[in-house]
């Protein structure tokens, strides 16, 4: 990567946290509990990407936040009252932001268009007032013109002098000053001095390093916090002073506007310079660097699990002897191992807010009215498994609002209020995270969703089905309940991705629904991809491991409580009800034991995603415990009925089943009850 591709992925990163403080901010003013500060805040998020936009060249999006950046300002003066429709086109143009943020980022501009957007813009600000304004293009800076005069005489209401002390790494992040200073003329009268004696000789001069510094005169009318929020995005690059002029005459000496001098301010936060609350401290770092250190602190709980278990081979003298010293040592090792997976621990608070936009976008396209809550914004996630999550509940979230919602005449109707609400949430349990999707919808059409399944062969003619085996169909691959293809639906790629997308990160996705009354989506997912709780079992004499989130209980009966239904199928009577036996062996292809009728079987009564509940028979149980997971994509491929590995405290391997991919669809689809 080179420095400027460095500097550009710094960018948006950056732009992740504006995007995250604009789409709160906007939030806010939606309620009616916005303040002041809210207001400034969204003000600066888009002042502070059009301006680390405008180092780049990045014209789209510079010219954009400017018109969207206007409108703002004139609502923070009061000029233009917040109002249902204001907030309506404020926000689609805090999507539109985000969107030529994501183009710029891909440079994939395939359907952008901003003109929408602009023309709702410019309907709020109204006809342009005739001002005459001085050109960004009439700047020109050389190190052999050391004063530039811009518009005079300087007659305006207040004076400042600005002093600009750039540190000498400033350009290794892409800033130019002469941008700031196009901005800055925009405010007022201005005349600018350049200090080039620190320039050095050409043969000791270092192009990589900003040598220059400048004092800029400005009058203007407008406040003091203007002024710092031009410089703001330079967070830290640049040693700012700004002092008013005791008179508009007096060019030489300045008066500070407080009692006492005024510190330097080191860092422009773009509020008053008497701030005195500090930002947290706060470090950017490779996810791969994370990731080594997340791999060894795996390999230090393996280690220290092999030493337990020697020390335990040794007799129990000696084990006593170590024991106090060595449960120190896994405390510690669980401790640091925390503190990493901390690390990569973050809210779902900026993914959640990525479906306010996805909600608003498919509001549009289906004629509806929506609006999401969210709730549990600041439950954390392994950063890993937020990545992923974008597109299933992208597409959960359209088709809350294609096919959960009714039209606004259905709902009124029906006695509901015209827009649709869909909640999302999050919230740790039991060792997991859980993400709901719930729409107060009409609910689910059971009759019609059998009917097509049927129509398709996906289920034979006249089988009986319970609620939860027909709200299950629709996750069969194809299967759609649309019958017309749109930009939201009905192109055969249904709920079956999402599904497949939610598995492979060692979840499942359950589904409730009451007629008239909605519908909800569960996602329960492991709170990260490196470490799990697992069930060690044995199985054909291996050490192998159940995700310990999928197991329900352990049951232990004999084999004649199992019920032959041909063909090799059989079902557990368990409190009554029947659920399908399934043997690992078999099913990883190790020779399967035989059972006589009085002989122990162990099931673990496990939840699946393909068959509700399932037995799996195992032949003996070791308990349970953590485990680092080890992929094997890169070395062996996919493994059918295997999702990773681990290594266990012998030192041996012990592969990490995968319980839903144990359970075809095909051979037990249907068959509880």
């Amino acid at each position: 990567m080179s420095g400027l591709d460095g500097i550009k992925e710094a960018f948006f990163e950056e732009c992740e946290e504006l995007m995250e403080a604009l789409f709160e901010g906007l939030e806010l003013m939606a309620t009616g509990d916005a303040d002041a500060e809210t207001l400034n805040a969204v003000f600066r998020a888009v002042h502070s990407v059009k301006g680390s936009a405008g180092a780049f060249g990045m014209d789209r999006l510079v010219h954009f936040a400017h018109q969207f950046e206007t409108v703002l300002d004139r609502v923070r003066n009061a000029d233009i009252e917040i109002s249902e429709h204001v907030m309506a086109v404020l926000q689609r143009a805090g999507d539109q932001i985000f969107v030529l943020i994501e183009a710029e980022q891909t440079q994939d501009w395939s359907g952008v268009s901003t003109e929408v957007s602009e023309a709702d813009l410019d309907g709020l600000l109204g006809p342009a007032p005739a001002i005459s304004e001085a050109p960004a293009e009439d700047f020109e800076f050389a190190f052999d013109a050391v004063s530039i005069d811009i518009a005079a005489p300087l007659n305006a209401r207040e004076t400042y002098s600005i002093s600009l002390q750039p540190k000498p790494g400033m350009f290794s992040r892409g800033l130019e000053i002469g941008h700031l200073l196009a901005e800055l003329a925009e405010f007022g009268e201005m005349r600018v001095d350049m200090d080039t004696s620190k320039v050095p000789l050409l043969a000791d001069l270092d192009p990589n390093l900003c040598y220059l510094s400048w004092t800029i005169e400005l009058v203007t009318e407008e406040p003091e916090s203007r002024i710092y929020e031009v410089f703001e995005f330079l967070d830290g690059d640049c040693v700012i002073k700004v002092e008013r002029k005791a008179e508009a005459e007096d060019v030489k000496e300045a008066v500070p506007t407080t009692a006492s001098p005024a510190p330097p301010v080191e860092t422009v936060s773009g509020d008053a310079p008497t701030q005195t609350k500090a930002p947290k401290s706060t470090l950017r770092v490779e996810l791969d660097r994370v990731d080594r250190l997340i791999n060894t602190v795996g390999e230090l709980i393996i280690n220290q699990s092999m030493m337990t278990q020697r020390l335990q081979g040794l007799g129990s003298r000696t084990y006593s002897e170590a024991e106090s010293e060595l449960e120190e040592y896994k405390r510690l090792a669980r401790d640091i191992q925390d503190a990493v997976m901390a690390i990569r621990a973050q809210p779902v608070k900026p993914l959640f807010q990525r479906m306010s936009r996805i909600v608003r976008e498919a509001a549009d396209a289906t004629g509806k009215q929506a609006k999401l809550t969210l709730a549990g914004e600041a439950t954390e996630v392994d950063k890993a498994l937020i990545e992923q999550l974008v597109d299933p509940l992208t597409h959960m979230i359209r088709n809350a609002v294609d096919h959960g919602l009714e039209e606004p005449e259905a709902r009124r109707t029906a006695g509901k209020v015209e827009t649709g609400e869909i909640i999302l949430s999050a919230a740790h349990r039991s060792g997991s995270v859980v993400i709901e999707i719930r729409d107060d919808g009409a609910g689910l059409n059971r009759e019609k969703i059998q009917r097509i399944a049927m129509d398709k062969g996906l289920i034979a003619d006249g089988v009986v089905l319970s609620d939860a085996d027909i709200d299950n169909l629709l996750f069969m691959p194809g299967f759609s309940t649309s019958s017309t293809v749109s930009e939201l639906s009905g192109r055969g790629v249904g709920m079956d991705v999402v599904k497949n997308a939610i598995m492979s990160l060692g979840g499942r996705v359950s589904i409730a629904s009451t007629t008239g009354r909605g519908t909800s989506f569960k996602i329960t997912l492991p709170l990260t991809l490196a470490v799990m709780d697992g069930m060690l079992v044995s199985v054909a004499d291996q050490t192998m491991v159940v995700p310990i989130t999928a197991v329900i209980e352990t049951v232990r009966t004999s084999r004649d409580r199992l019920h032959d239904l041909g063909s090799g199928e059989q079902l557990l009577s368990v409190r009554g009800r029947f659920v399908p036996v399934l043997y690992v062996a078999q099913e990883l292809g190790f020779e399967t034991r035989s059972y006589g009728a009085a002989d122990e079987v162990i099931c673990l009564l496990v939840e699946t995603q393909n068959a509700d509940l399932c037995a799996f028979v195992v032949d003996d149980i070791a308990g349970q415990g953590q485990v680092v997971v080890k992929g094997l994509d890169q070395t062996h491929g996919t493994i059918p009925g295997v999702s990773a590995a681990t290594i266990l405290g012998n030192g041996h391997i012990a592969l990490i089943l995968d319980p839903n991919a144990l359970v075809t669809e095909e051979a037990r689809y249907g068959q509880t009850g």
